[in-house]
Parts: structure tokens; C-alpha cells; sequence
């Protein structure tokens, strides 16, 4: 019987918000990270957050962009949890509203099976400003969760869900363990289990 575990990126996976990192090196870190908290309390559209934020970015180096993603934090026991999950048998998933630039570097560091992310679009190596991808709008992820199941023939008992903010209520709703990783409040009402210390190894004892 297939089980599946889906993991949010940044703020879960990852320790912090990659786009407020990269936005730090052009100095509108702070800019962003307003529209990033807004986005993730459920204060504001995620595709609206989404691609007002990336807009910000127009005309960095697409080289810069990846060097900063190849040397993201890593959450405390992200790589020792997925090795744990995948030996209990589960696929290991990553979907991220964030770049992918950061996802399928990390995913050769952290073991996970598969990542659905977006795409920062750029013209001669320089970032255009505009982005696309499969996880664009708030419902993304648990449209992406909804098909995996299907293909892997999972059922919402078989799977496991972490996140930390409003964008990833959507996957909560197909999974019967739904683990909400220090996450905001709007995200805990929704969640089977929180969690507020910075190590996913925690989640290890709370599942089957």
C-alpha cells in the first residue's frame, strides 16, 4: 500500500523564505517579506503575492539568483526525517509556491522524490520579473496533491501533510495527518498536529 508525505519548502523544508533571500542582496528584503507575511497569514492573494514579489526582482542575474539558492539553510532534521519517512515506505514529495531554482537543487541534498514548484522567468541569464510554474495560485497544492494521489493510487489516510502557512491549506484537505510546522494560526486551525520547535524530526513520533 503506497503512503505519501508532502512537504512545503520554505519555512518548512527550508529555514526561511527563499524569495526574501534573495530579494536581501537588491535591499528589499523588507518590502518583500511584508507582502510574504500578508500572503501567508491569508491576508492577501497568494498569485497576487506571488507575482507583485517576483516583479521586484527584474534584472538580477539568473547566476546570482542560483548561487544564493545553493546555499539556503536547511531546517533542523529535514534530510533525517525524509530518510526516516522513505524507510517507513513513503513517497517523499516537496510542492513549493518558491522557486525551483531552490527545490530540485535541494532535492539532491535532502533526498525528497519529487518536487512541483515555479519558474522565474529570464531573458539573457537576467530575471524578466515574471514567473510561472505549477503552484501559482492558493489552491495549487492540493489540486498537485489531489492528482498524485490518484496516480500512486494513495489515499487521504495514507498521507501526510506539513506546511506553515495559508497557501498550503489547500493540501491539508487531502490528507487525513495534517501537520502544521510553526506555522501561522490560520494553518493551525486546519492541522491535526502543531508543532512549534524547529526540528522535524519531532514530527517522527507523532506518525505511524
Amino acid at each position: 500500500m503506497n503512503k505519501l508525505a508532502v512537504f512545503d519548502f520554505d519555512s518548512t523544508l527550508m529555514d526561511g523564505e527563499t524569495i526574501e533571500i534573495i530579494a536581501d542582496c537588491i535591499g528589499l528584503r523588507a518590502e518583500v517579506a511584508e507582502i510574504t507575511g500578508r500572503a501567508m497569514r491569508g491576508e492577501l492573494d497568494f498569485f497576487d503575492s506571488l507575482t507583485c514579489r517576483v516583479a521586484l526582482l527584474k534584472g538580477l542575474k539568473e547566476s546570482r539568483v542560483d548561487e544564493i539558492c545553493r546555499n539556503l539553510n536547511y531546517m533542523t532534521g529535514a534530510k533525517e526525517t525524509i530518510a526516516d519517512l522513505k524507510k517507513r515506505g513513503y513517497i517523499v514529495v516537496c510542492f513549493s509556491g518558491g522557486f525551483k531554482n531552490a527545490t530540485a537543487y535541494a532535492r539532491g541534498i535532502l533526498g525528497y522524490d519529487a518536487e512541483f514548484s515555479n519558474i522565474l522567468h529570464s531573458k539573457d541569464c537576467i530575471l524578466t520579473g515574471q514567473v510561472g510554474g505549477e503552484m501559482m495560485f492558493s489552491d495549487s497544492k492540493g489540486q498537485m496533491l489531489k492528482k498524485l494521489q490518484s496516480l500512486l493510487s494513495v489515499s487521504a489516510q495514507n498521507t501526510i501533510a506539513v506546511g506553515d502557512g495559508a497557501n498550503d491549506i489547500s493540501m491539508f484537505k487531502y490528507a487525513d495527518t495534517r501537520i502544521a510546522f510553526c506555522a501561522k494560526e490560520c494553518l493551525k486551525k486546519e492541522a491535526t498536529i502543531c508543532l512549534e520547535q524547529k526540528d522535524l524530526r519531532l514530527l517522527l513520533d507523532k506518525i505511524k
